[in-house]
């Protein structure tokens, strides 16, 4: 049997593990059908599971009400969701008229303030075609909304059948000694925990700022935020521009609610997601944030937004196991930001 030297042994190792990392994502991205809604039971079981024992150990409730329970406060948090959702598109699709109307005041305010005619350029002439199909566009857009929605729900219920096996299960089996997992399971529950909290507050403040200055939709642009929070760097900066249309559309906002209505709300996210967050999850995740983008993008194209949603808790279960193989701890400590060599 032929031997290597250190050197090859190791380079085989590398080859080995750079074609099983390539395999293990063509699989992750093909089977997304699948493990998508089974990882997503895992991190809700993380997420239910102090809620059942709190019911358990101060209600007296047996296992099942205790599961039944918190299913169907699951299951309520999902409707309010979606009755919010679905009011707020048929509340676009019947003021379609009445923003387009806003839209053309808002352009007619543009020529008026910089005098575009002076160089030839016909303004109303360039959005007339826009302005006459926003309806038939909104319709779509509508529809497109609708369907998109729709596919979540359907999927939430294969979610919902994992997440009752999951937690049944994990309700008789005994409790886990196995160190690694319980140090995953401790950063991932701190995480989404503290998440929760920081990503509630920012969609109420939010909410309450739009509503005070009477932007419409204020209620579905603070669970945007809410929604949005959970997924790093990125989120926050969609949910901060997502009122922009609505308010530049809206003629009867003076120049400060208009303005109010988006610095405020970049404010809070700022504040919440820069300030209090990493003072409250410190040092917990051990990511550096160009792992954290990077884990964003890749899990991004694997699982569409659902991936950007689970990047974090996922990157930190990948570091866990890397730390805990000597071939791949180097790769552990970059994902930390520790490149110093020992």
């Amino acid at each position: 049997m032929k031997t290597f030297s250190p050197g090859e042994d190791t380079f085989i190792k590398l080859c080995l593990f750079i074609l099983t990392s390539v395999a293990a994502a063509f699989a992750l991205f093909w089977l997304r059908p699948v493990m998508i809604p089974f990882i997503l039971a895992l991190f809700f079981s993380l997420m239910l599971t102090p809620l059942i024992d709190a019911q358990k150990k101060y209600l007296k409730f047996p296992k099942i009400l205790a599961l039944i329970t918190t299913l169907a406060l699951g299951i309520l948090i999902l409707v309010v969701f979606w009755l919010v959702i679905t009011s707020s598109i048929s509340q676009i699709a019947q003021n379609v008229a009445q923003y387009q109307q806003k839209i053309e005041l808002f352009l007619n305010k543009i020529i008026a303030m910089i005098h575009l005619e002076k160089f030839g350029i016909n303004i109303k002439q360039l959005t007339a075609p826009f302005l006459k199909n926003m309806g038939e566009n909104a319709g779509v857009m509508i529809r497109t909304v609708i369907n998109a929605i729709l596919g979540i729900f359907s999927q939430g219920f294969l979610v919902l059948i994992f997440l009752v096996f999951l937690l049944l299960g994990k309700a008789k089996s005994a409790k886990t000694t196995n160190r690694d997992w319980l140090e995953g399971e401790r950063r991932i529950k701190r995480y989404i925990g503290t998440k929760f909290l920081t990503s509630a507050s920012t969609g109420v403040l939010v909410g309450i700022i739009l509503h005070i200055l009477q932007v419409d939709m204020a209620t579905l642009f603070g669970l945007f935020a809410f929604i949005l929070n959970f997924i790093p760097s990125i989120g926050s900066i969609i949910a901060t521009l997502l009122p922009l249309p609505v308010v530049l559309a809206s003629p009867d906002l003076s120049v400060t609610s208009a303005t109010l209505a988006i610095v405020i709300p970049g404010t809070i996210q700022f504040i919440i997601g820069n300030i209090l967050e990493p003072q409250v999850i410190g040092d917990l995740l051990d990511l550096h944030p160009i792992s954290v983008l990077m884990a964003l993008i890749f899990w991004g194209m694997i699982w569409g937004i659902v991936g950007m949603f689970l990047a974090v808790p996922l990157t930190v279960i990948m570091q866990i196991i890397f730390s805990r193989i000597e071939l791949t701890a180097p790769i552990a400590g970059l994902l930390a930001g520790r490149l110093e060599k020992d």
